[in-house]
């Protein structure tokens, strides 16, 4: 039988239990309030009756006492006629007449009909005296007063019989009241009786095999893999019983093959973790700390003590360098710039990269609170690193910087050799210039863009920051651009939408980044097509876009779009370019604290977009 059958049982007969005693008290009660009204009905409105009859029946004989005993000539003449002895009549008969409606004793039928008979011929005795003027005291001795005394007798009668009758039927209603009282009693002591026993025992029933569960998983939990639960209720006590002991044995076989190789197995990756030259910590799905390396300890500047087995954020709150490494894991949010870290380590100042692993079961790709099991942080001291590519950078922006003067000198060159005073040209000799020139030109834009790209990658742009007119900034890059796109009569189209509010924005990069992306629209259009360009309020930034209809760019390729020198493959192969314009695009716009991104599909064209913050 199921648990829940069992406490359905129990709870119905506890029901039960409180129905029956409630009805039976509720019966009874109800007995003792119907033969209780009943007196009132029967007994008790009769000897109001009666009374009142015995009062009326007095007034009578005391006005005939009047007109039959009295030497006064208008009390024997007017008494019969006066309205209070008829009044006294009249309630004598309707109390008679009340009477006759409630007949409730044996025998009271008979007496009540004697006296209703005995009361019309006391009548006709009244009506013979007053239609024959009789004030004879003879008569009233001789005829009125026998009856008088006749139906007072009777009245009397039925007065004492209805006392009787309540004093019986009250004697039977305290009868009644103690058996009630005995009968609910031992109900009532049945029903305390059983319900005490089943309060004491089901309980019991029910809490014993849990109890013994707590202790057997205490016990599982201590290692004791020996224990075991014997329930013989034939219930989920029962199947869980055996499922239990089931679990019990596994992991006692678990123990004792495994355990050994486990342990091993621990001190082994303790030891790998200790020996690794990147700092290494270990957390569990609740962020809380299960390993560090002597690496990590040194960097954070806390002890193994301090760390294992703590809560991460708690540790964070009075540590820096925690508090960045588990930034990722407090917003939820993965970083997409993982720029490196400057830790004071060695008397000296090093960087590291930052890596956040997420551990999930069977190593799945889907990270979720169902497979995610833990983290692994690592910095990795890339200081090496750091400094090749601060000599790369200081090397790219000497060269740069020093192709500039013999660039500014070749076109000088060029434009001396294109005047005519210097001496007339061949074609052959002008289609060479030609070549040097576009040549020098491209050459040139390399060098300003390799020299753009040191004052980013040294973090010293510098900004002018001010307050610029969105139009503004599209002017400026489709007036430079205008020849450009005349020589492949691509049309631009710029559409504002409403009134746009100024922009906190250096006007000189941000007009390189519109002409940058104008300039790569105009290059991947085919010829005749058009450009749109648009302008409008997104919250609190204006939204810059550059639509082209021309090649696009595959879906695969659109993430790496704004990396430094990637270029997209299989492209036409005049379409060529240093692949740092967009690099440099994306840090100009971020250090004016808006964002550039990408919408393109293959032959459908690209849109790149830009915003920037308005002014508040």
């Amino acid at each position: 039988m199921k648990i829940k059958t069992k406490l359905s049982i129990g709870l119905s007969f506890l029901f039960f239990v409180i129905v029956l005693l409630g009805g039976t008290g509720a019966f009874y009660l109800n007995q003792l309030a119907n033969d209780s009204k009943k007196v009132i009905q029967d007994n008790y409105l009769s000897v109001k009756f009666m009374k009142e009859m015995l009062k009326a029946l007095e007034s009578i004989n005391a006005y005939q006492t009047a007109r039959f005993n009295s030497t006064r000539t208008d009390v024997k003449e007017n008494v019969f006629n006066s309205p209070s002895f008829k009044n006294q009549l009249k309630i004598f008969e309707e109390n008679l007449k009340l009477q006759k409606r409630n007949i409730t004793e044996i025998g009271e039928q008979e007496l009540v009909n004697s006296l209703s008979n005995n009361y019309e011929e006391y009548i006709k005795l009244l009506e013979r005296a007053e239609n024959e003027k009789i004030a004879d005291a003879d008569y009233y001795f001789t005829n009125l007063a026998p009856m008088y005394d006749i139906i007072r007798a009777q009245v009397f009668e039925l007065l004492n019989m209805n006392m009787e009758a309540i004093i019986r039927k009250s004697e039977n209603l305290q009868n009644t009241a103690k058996k009630v009282t005995i009968y609910l009693s031992i109900i009532g002591l049945v029903c305390i009786t059983i319900s005490l026993v089943f309060i004491i025992r089901f309980p019991a029933y029910i809490s014993n095999p849990i109890n013994s569960l707590i202790n057997s998983i205490i016990e599982i939990s201590k290692r004791n893999y020996e224990q075991r639960l014997d329930f013989k209720t034939n219930d989920e006590f029962q199947e869980l019983a055996i499922s239990f002991n089931q679990m019990a044995e596994k992991l006692n076989e678990y123990e004792h093959s495994n355990l050994a190789k486990i342990l091993f197995e621990k001190r082994r990756n303790e030891l790998i973790i200790n020996q690794m030259k990147d700092a290494i910590i270990g957390l569990d799905k609740h962020k809380n700390i299960l390993f560090v390396n002597p690496l990590a300890t040194k960097l954070l500047g806390l002890s193994e003590d301090s760390l294992v087995g703590k809560y991460a954020p708690d540790v964070a709150s009075t540590n820096d360098l925690l508090r960045n490494l588990i930034q990722e894991l407090m917003t939820g949010e993965q970083e997409k710039d993982k720029k490196s870290l400057a830790i004071y380590y060695e008397n000296e100042e090093q960087h590291f990269a930052k890596e956040m692993i997420y551990i999930t079961k069977d190593n799945s790709k889907e990270i979720n609170d169902k497979n995610l099991i833990g983290y692994v942080l690592s910095l990795k001291n890339i200081t090496k690193f750091h400094e090749l590519d601060e000599a790369k950078t200081n090397f790219i922006a000497t060269i740069s910087h020093e192709l500039k003067t013999p660039l500014s000198s070749i076109k000088m060159s060029l434009k001396l050799l294109e005047d005519s005073r210097i001496g007339k040209l061949n074609q052959e000799q002008i289609k060479l210039i030609s070549n040097v020139k576009e040549e020098s030109q491209r050459l040139s834009k390399i060098v300003g863009e390799l020299l753009d790209l040191s004052q980013v990658e040294t973090g010293n742009i510098k900004l002018a920051i001010q307050e610029v007119e969105p139009a503004q900034i599209i002017s400026y890059a489709t007036d430079a651009l205008k020849f450009q796109a005349n020589q492949k009569n691509v049309s631009i189209e710029t559409k504002l939408t409403g009134i746009l509010p100024k922009v906190q924005a250096d006007l000189d990069k941000s007009v390189w980044v519109m002409a940058n992306l104008l300039a790569n629209a105009i290059k991947y259009s085919p010829e005749k097509s058009k450009i749109q360009i648009f302008a409008f309020l997104n919250g609190k930034f204006i939204t810059f876009s550059v639509q082209d209809f021309g090649i696009g760019i595959e879906k695969q390729y659109q993430e790496r779009i704004f990396e430094r020198f990637f270029q997209i493959p299989h492209s036409d192969d005049t379409q060529t370019g240093t692949g740092l314009g967009l690099a440099i695009s994306k840090e100009f716009i971020e250090a004016q604290g808006g964002k550039i991104w990408v919408e393109s599909e293959r032959n459908s064209g690209s849109k790149f977009s830009f915003s920037l913050p308005i002014m508040e």
